[in-house]
């Protein structure tokens, strides 16, 4: 499958009027001022001033330091929160959202039990199968937005759901970003690959697009998936973006939905 290769990056000029602290960069003219307080607070984001967990500067400070209201920055703090970038905790601030938190370790996996919920199956397994450093084909590295034949990394796992093989994914990452990613590394972490992204090399998967279509499994993916030939299986295949859009992995997964659903919620 080839992806189209995402628009070059672009930082758009700050207006005449764009707040302070702005430096002239990052806030998109003529959009709303609580749109350009969010852009800016994602450039501290994406910078790493805050940290995922972290606790960010209340609203009357980052008011006074893009001297905007305070319910200008509550706005952007709304939108970021809506956006599950921030979390808001009553009586204690508000955090940066990481992907070590319970309630958003699977965000992005779409695929729930036909018959209970998610929470009934137990946590989830996984068994990797690879990780080593490669060239980047033409289409990985459109999709990356680097230079054909530079260095990724490839991860080949199987991620098993009530103790059944269900998800046979490959993933591709920045060579620079990852730089230190092993398989020793990926197979004693226990918690979710995206806090260890977070925590090990400070990448904060925030949103992805995927495309969907149904395949038949191949001999080689029907023996890790523990299906006959032939089986059908929904192909999924994902890319996931850190701060301001920059993309960050790759996933190609191939999804058994003989117990499981896709389900997105749609608004």
């Amino acid at each position: 499958m080839t992806i189209e290769r995402p628009p070059a990056r672009r930082v758009p000029s700050a207006p005449a009027d764009a707040p302070a602290g702005s430096g002239g960069v990052g806030a998109p003219a003529f959009s709303p001022l609580y749109q350009q307080i969010k852009a800016l607070i994602l450039q501290s984001l994406q910078a790493g001033e805050w940290r995922p967990g972290d606790l960010i500067p209340s609203e009357q400070e980052l008011a006074a330091r893009y001297k905007v209201s305070q319910g200008t920055v509550r706005k952007a703090i709304d939108e970021l929160a809506a956006d599950n970038l921030l979390v808001r905790r009553q009586g204690k601030g508000t955090f940066v959202a990481t992907h070590a938190e319970q309630h958003v370790q699977y965000r992005f996996l779409r695929l729930h039990p036909d018959h209970g919920d998610r929470a009934s199956e137990g946590p989830a397994t996984r068994d990797i199968l690879a990780c080593r450093r490669v060239r980047a084909s033409a289409d990985v590295a459109a999709a990356l937005q680097l230079r054909a034949g530079e260095t990724v990394v490839q991860v080949t796992r199987v991620l098993g759901l009530g103790g059944v093989p269900t998800i046979l994914e490959d993933l591709w990452l920045p060579g620079q970003a990852f730089r230190g990613l092993t398989m020793d590394t990926l197979t004693a972490y226990a918690g979710p690959m995206y806090a260890l992204f977070e925590s090990e090399f400070g990448v904060r998967m925030v949103r992805a697009e995927e495309r969907l279509k149904a395949v038949a499994a191949s001999p080689a993916a029907a023996a890790r998936l523990a299906v006959p030939a032939g089986t059908p299986l929904l192909s999924v295949e994902r890319l996931a973006y850190t701060y301001n859009g920059v993309p960050m992995e790759l996933r190609r997964g191939l999804y058994r939905t003989d117990r499981h659903h896709y389900r997105n919620e749609l608004s």
